[in-house]
């Protein structure tokens, strides 16, 4: 077992020189046929004896084609020598011998190219399964040594034939073109058939070793070249070369450019009070205005002034109310979100009139709002670039 182990490393590590003298790839694409011979060991399973005692050697042939780069099938046949055993009350060495062949169909697949790239690896993992039979002839054990208690069969050279079914795993390592070497480790479960299998022992370990021949390859195709007739030679004259000058064509456009204009905005909203009215109208629209104008314009001021009317009440009264419509109505501006910094305010009782003709409506506050607005202004200048052209002149 350690020379063959030996034998195997050694191998292994001269694969890349061989694969460098053969092949610039170092394999070959499916499909193709190829036949395999393995040798290594074998054991089978036996729960009554010193199984370290019962390795084997055993020998396998193998004919079979990969379809494609993930797929393949064999017919597979594996034999040789094998041992299996008994445990004796008084000591005695329990193992007997037996030959055996197991012929199996299998089914093989590239772990590689099945999860990888599709084509050969420099190494390929293969998964092995297959289902056959198990034969076993030649047996050199006696009846009478058929112990209490131990579960071996009388057989004296009948022929046993048992049902197989064999899963395994192969290192398959390509040398060159048409060679390839392999390890393979494979576990056979076998099923009794007609009568039983030697001391009940359906499990069987192989291990192998082996290279494999490639052939079968498809050939390539020859190029197909076709013959085509030449042209005939037509003399032509030259064309006379083309003559041209350059022009300067004037382009004239329009530069349009907006400049910022400012232009000056003022209204004014008169509101009206009730006799010793003074409570500024939240819901009227001149709040609404106001404060949109505010808005809208650019360096606004509110003047706020209070009037009273001259033909009710006394001085001293006119005034008070004035003042307090007038503060009021500025109190409302601030309210809704005009600053005070930019309204003043005054009060004027009856001292002035601004409607002389109508009494009841000095009863007033008058709001005077200036503002200047931005806008843009559009200015147009003419202006020409000059653009060069050639213009042929023969």
């Amino acid at each position: 077992m350690k020379k063959l182990l030996t034998l195997a490393l050694l191998f292994i590590a001269t694969m890349p020189l061989l694969a460098q003298e053969t092949d610039e790839r170092g394999h070959a694409l499916p499909p193709y046929t190829f036949i395999g011979v393995q040798g290594g060991v074998q054991n089978t399973f036996n729960n009554e004896f010193n199984n370290w005692k019962t390795f084997t050697p055993t020998a396998s042939i193998s004919f079979g084609r990969w379809f494609t780069p993930v797929v393949g099938a064999r017919l597979h046949l594996n034999g040789a020598w094998s041992k299996s055993g008994v445990d004796y009350l008084f000591g005695k060495d329990g193992h007997y011998n037996y030959n055996y062949v197991t012929p199996t169909a299998d089914v093989l697949v590239n772990l590689c190219t099945l999860f990888g790239q599709k084509e050969w690896y420099p190494v390929n993992l293969i998964f092995v399964g297959g289902l056959g039979a198990n034969y076993a002839f030649e047996n050199y054990y006696r009846s009478e040594e058929k112990m209490p208690g131990s579960t071996m069969l009388y057989a004296d050279n009948d022929h046993r034939w048992a049902f197989n079914g064999k899963v395994g795993l192969m290192l398959d390592i390509p040398i060159c073109k048409c060679l390839s070497f392999n390890l393979e480790a494979d576990l056979n479960t076998r099923v009794p058939g007609k009568s039983e299998v030697f001391n009940k022992d359906i499990l069987q370990f192989v291990g192998q070793a082996g290279l494999t021949f490639k052939f079968g390859y498809k050939k390539p195709q020859p190029a197909v070249i076709e013959e085509v007739e030449p042209e005939p030679i037509v003399e032509t004259k030259p064309e006379p070369q083309p003559v041209y000058e350059t022009r300067i064509d004037t382009i004239w456009y329009d530069d349009v450019q907006y400049k910022d204009k400012f232009e000056g905005e003022k209204t004014e909203w008169k509101i009206y009070y009730g006799l010793k009215g003074s409570d500024f109208p939240d819901a009227g629209k001149e709040l609404k205005e106001a404060v949109e104008f505010a808005k809208k314009y650019e360096g606004v001021k509110f003047n706020v002034i209070g009037y009273a009317d001259k033909g009710t009440g006394n001085p001293n009264v006119n005034l008070k109310y004035s003042k307090q419509r007038a503060e009021k109505t500025v109190a409302a501006l601030t309210k809704a979100g005009i600053s005070k910094d930019i309204i003043t305010m005054d009060f004027k009782g009856d001292t002035v009139q601004p409607f002389p003709n109508d009494n009841d409506k000095n009863r007033v506050v008058i709001i005077t709002a200036e503002g200047t607005e931005k806008t843009k202004e559009k200015v147009v200048t003419k202006k020409f670039r000059t653009k060069e052209r050639k213009v042929r002149v023969n």
